[in-house]
């Protein structure tokens, strides 16, 4: 799973299918499980780093489903 925060989603999807991002280029095709809106860039990559802490875990699963 990859995690991160844009102000474009449909782009950045689109783009880390496009192989154009070497971090996610191996994981094409990419699908959105998850998002959530933010008020702020601050708040958005708050909230990126709390469910970063938590990736894989039972929070981070509870988050996707």
């Amino acid at each position: 799973y990859y995690v991160g925060s844009t102000n474009d989603i449909d782009r950045r999807v689109k783009e880390h299918n496009a192989g154009k991002s070497g971090y996610t280029q191996k994981g094409t095709p990419w699908k959105l499980v998850y998002q959530e809106p933010s008020e702020t860039r601050k708040t958005a990559w708050q909230r990126e780093m709390e469910i970063k802490r938590y990736k894989g875990g039972i929070q981070f699963k509870n988050l996707i489903e």
